[in-house]
């Protein structure tokens, strides 16, 4: 069976610092992504992707895969019911790129997803949101409406 991988590329007027530090810094996250990332960020690690809606509850974990800050991020993530089932877990992988003079490329890519998953279909709505959202937050201080 197939497995999809969905690529999406945003160029953003930051540097690639601020743009590791939003992604990894759960204060930050919260602000424009609605859910805290928390982990130490070194490889191995656990990862969640905490509510901000006082239940603190993680929608998302998994375990950092690569950390090369302020390059490259690459962690498995599953619902935390399915974390145990291999077939259920995917991959997101943040490249960060220096693009022109104070600008950088991103392009995040999840892959190895069970095709025809609520995840695959949760994710091709979610992503282009959050990096929007990202985008706006890093260039005017403001992320997109939670």
């Amino acid at each position: 069976m197939r497995q999809p991988s969905y690529v999406y590329v945003t160029y953003i007027a930051t540097t690639p610092e601020k743009l590791w530090h939003a992604i990894t810094d759960a204060d930050l996250s919260a602000r424009y992504w609605g859910h805290a990332n928390v982990s130490d960020w070194r490889a191995s690690s656990r990862w969640e992707h905490r509510r901000i809606d006082g239940s603190r509850e993680a929608d998302i974990v998994g375990t950092v895969v690569e950390s090369d800050p302020p390059r490259r991020l690459v962690m498995s993530w599953a619902s935390p019911g399915e974390a145990d089932q291999p077939e259920k877990v995917s991959r997101v992988t943040f490249a960060i790129e220096p693009h022109k003079e104070g600008s950088i490329k991103l392009v995040v890519t999840h892959s190895e997803l069970e095709a025809g998953s609520s995840m695959e279909r949760g994710i091709t709505q979610g992503w282009p949101w959050v990096l929007s959202s990202l985008k706006s937050f890093l260039e005017t201080g403001k992320g997109l409406p939670l």
